[in-house]
């Protein structure tokens, strides 16, 4: 069974910081992409950032320079350390883990972790 457990979400003010994890078990997370995305009240789930198995990483242009995720293929744990957080940053953030063989995509979700961002 594939699950995917997020935790580190909380309220914090504007210019704050937090640090997200996401626990992965009955996957072998070391071959998957693991992502970030986020979505606010109302609004499409999005890409916030992502890390290839080779450590590649990727990000969303408006968390560029504030955001950095990291991996742990020991512990099966992907991170997002989040800076200068602003309140439109606010948003429940799921994980991902991706795994495409082929012509087959295989995604799995964690169930979400809210981060607020308000004075």
């Amino acid at each position: 069974q594939v699950q995917l457990v997020e935790s580190g979400g909380g309220l914090v003010q504007p210019g704050g910081s937090l640090r997200l994890s996401c626990a992965a078990s009955g996957i072998m997370f070391s071959i998957h992409r693991m992502g970030w995305y986020r979505q606010a009240p109302g609004e499409q789930r999005d890409l916030v950032a992502d890390i290839t198995r080779g450590g590649i990483t990727n990000y969303e242009d408006s968390v560029k320079g504030r955001f950095t995720i990291s991996r742990d293929n020991v512990k099966n744990t992907v991170y997002l350390q989040m800076n200068s957080l602003k309140p439109e940053d606010t948003a429940v953030y799921f994980c991902n883990a991706r795994f495409e063989l082929g012509q087959m995509t295989f995604d799995y979700w964690g169930q979400g972790t809210q981060v607020t961002v308000s004075s």
